[in-house]
């Protein structure tokens, strides 16, 4: 039964077409639903109307008895008094009774409780905001972008609680790599409509791509029908006179049915105005070092930009990821060590265009500073056609930019960036707000640029389609080079943190031996308490070796069922067995999880000798 379920809900704001154009769907307990959509298509003004904070102007939404809701919004608030405590514990039943379990979530956060919200970062504003929904108990849980300035260990932190969640979710996001681990549901919004489908994303991308295909070949064959009938009604007078009254009735049915139809939100259609060609060296670093207030941000690092390079640089919030840009591109100067920068280099700073744009002003004055033309590629454009390649119509283009969302700012900042001429592109946190679509256009833009790409970005996906290498930022302003996008810095990450365990294990057990034999030689007893007997090394009992025996038959088993699954998963007459595909994957999820405890445990029993 739906904890809550939405019946034909209509909203229209002033003369456009109706945002929610009879929109229904149900959520059950337990459901993780991601809602997509493009930018502006009515996301965030759906949660609201679900969490009371908007009404619509026709239809329903019944809920279960008692059903609590909590939602957390996609802007931050700029100013709030008080401490994270207070913050985390406004909105909470004062009776008690859920002081325990928001005592549980606020040490969830990692923050210090008693400082105050307005002397946080962005990143621990977001998590704040987010034990404070967290905190009312809801069974039903709203998050508007939850991502958006989080850094890459904050988002899988967050991954982590909202999987284990006890209530149900229904969040929008552009993070693909959240999305794909947190949904497995999809909402998708679309003019005005609401489609569920009962699959994760990546499933749901494939039967939207093919629902939205045969839609156009219906489409066409429909508008060749209505022309043909046009043709036909257009005859001559003798053809009036014959014709056929319930073919004109039909006629004037296919003409209303065509004027109604919405046309889905085109695509972004982006280029880049590359200037003449850099030399080969961007930039080179050699042993450069900086600090901020004695804290070291950068140490020691090393490194050689080439042309053609994309770098993404990633790194918690606060660890110096727009500090390493300014340094590769001159505009710090190092503690220690030299930065050469190469020739002829044409710079585009994506986060330079936001500190100028200017919110009394209109798109067209911020693009074009007043003037009527861009330069492109040596192409004179018009400033409005060149702001429609970017989706914005000529009376929002006239408008005041402070009207924007915060995906049609972004899109406004990259016709900023793209119409000025680069070699070299540098890109702080380019994706927050762009819904996918736009996304996977500016990486397939970024992956053919023949110029340098800098980028800054908690998105792995984007990394994993842009970079041709990481620069990770790590404990003490150590920087880490790693060749391949995200997901080969963090492989190789998992391979380096197991290396470092095993060698400070071994180390120990080799100062646990030193001490056993001084204290032998000297007639001693061994210290305990240098922790020789906490490090001595053991050996495995009959049954740990009975079960480090079974080990490798178990894991075997379970990569073949996981591999039996995942051939199962991929066969055509499973796509619309939607039952069937969550079994298939809690299967896989479980076995997976399961296999990685025996790894785990060999591991631990290996080492035991």
């Amino acid at each position: 039964m739906p904890i809550l379920s939405a019946q034909n809900l209509l909203l229209r704001i002033g003369a456009n077409a109706p945002l929610l154009d009879n929109v229904s769907f149900d959520i059950e307990a337990g459901d993780r639903i991601c809602l997509v959509g493009r930018n502006g298509c009515g996301k965030s003004t759906l949660l609201k109307v679900l969490s009371g904070d908007a009404e619509v102007q026709a239809g329903e939404i019944v809920k279960k008895t008692g059903l609590k809701i909590s939602r957390m919004i996609q802007e931050i608030p700029a100013h709030i008094e008080g401490t994270v405590r207070d913050v985390v514990m406004a909105g909470v039943m004062q009776d008690g009774t859920h002081d325990t379990h928001a005592e549980a979530i606020l040490g969830k956060t990692g923050i210090d409780p008693e400082a105050l919200y307005d002397s946080l970062s962005g990143g621990q504003k977001r998590r704040t905001l987010f034990a404070q929904a967290l905190a009312q108990d809801p069974d039903l849980l709203l998050l508007d972008e939850p991502t958006n300035h989080l850094d890459i260990p904050a988002i899988q932190w967050l991954e982590g609680i909202v999987t284990r969640l006890n209530c149900a979710l229904l969040f929008v996001s552009h993070d693909r790599t959240f999305v794909r681990r947190v949904a497995t549901r999809i909402f998708d919004l679309d003019r005005g409509r609401v489609r569920s489908w009962d699959f994760p994303y990546d499933k749901f991308v494939q039967f939207r791509d093919q629902a939205l295909a045969e839609e156009d070949k219906a489409n066409a064959l429909f508008d060749k029908r209505l022309a043909e009938e046009e043709v036909w009604i257009r005859k001559g007078i003798q053809a009036r006179r014959t014709r056929n009254e319930g073919r004109v009735r039909a006629l004037i049915k296919m003409r209303e049915e065509r004027a109604a139809r919405r046309t889905r939100t085109g695509n972004v259609n982006m280029q880049i105005t590359e200037a003449d060609r850099s030399g080969r060296l961007v930039a080179r670093l050699t042993d450069v070092s900086y600090s901020y207030d004695g804290a070291p941000l950068i140490s020691g690092l090393s490194t050689e930009v080439s042309r053609g390079d994309r770098i993404g640089i990633v790194g918690p919030n606060g660890s110096g990821k727009t500090t390493l840009l300014r340094l590769i591109l001159g505009e710090l100067t190092p503690d220690t060590g030299d930065i050469r920068l190469g020739t002829n280099l044409q710079v585009a700073y994506f986060d330079q265009m936001r500190t100028r744009l200017r919110e009394d002003k209109s798109l067209v004055e911020n693009i074009a500073d007043g003037q009527q033309y861009v330069m492109l590629n040596g192409v004179k454009r018009h400033v409005l056609s060149y702001l429609q390649d970017f989706l914005f119509s000529a009376d929002r283009a006239r408008g005041p930019i402070s009207a924007l969302s915060g995906g049609e700012r972004n899109r406004l900042l990259l016709a900023c960036l793209f119409s000025h001429p680069s070699n070299v592109l540098v890109l702080d946190e380019p994706t927050n707000d762009l819904d996918m679509e736009t996304l996977d256009l500016l990486a397939e833009l970024l992956a053919d640029y023949k110029g340098t790409v800098l980028t800054v970005s908690h998105d792995r996906a984007f990394l994993d389609s842009v970079a041709t290498s990481i620069l990770a930022i790590e404990d003490g302003g150590s920087v880490f080079e790693s060749v391949g996008g995200y997901s080969d810095y963090e492989a190789k990450k998992k391979v380096r943190d197991k290396e470092a365990a095993n060698a400070a294990r071994i180390a120990a057990e080799k100062e646990a031996e030193k001490q056993a034999r001084a204290a032998q030689s000297s007639g001693a007893e061994p210290s305990l308490s240098a922790g020789a007997s906490a490090v001595k090394k053991k050996k495995r009992s009959y049954n740990e070796e009975r079960e480090y025996a079974a080990l490798p038959e178990k894991i075997e088993k379970l990569e073949s069922e996981i591999a039996e699954r995942q051939t199962e998963l991929s066969k055509p007459e499973v796509f619309t067995n939607a039952a069937r595909i969550v079994e298939l994957q809690k299967e896989i999820a479980d076995r997976e999880a399961e296999l990685e405890k025996a790894y785990e445990r060999y591991e631990e029993l290996d080492a035991l000798g």
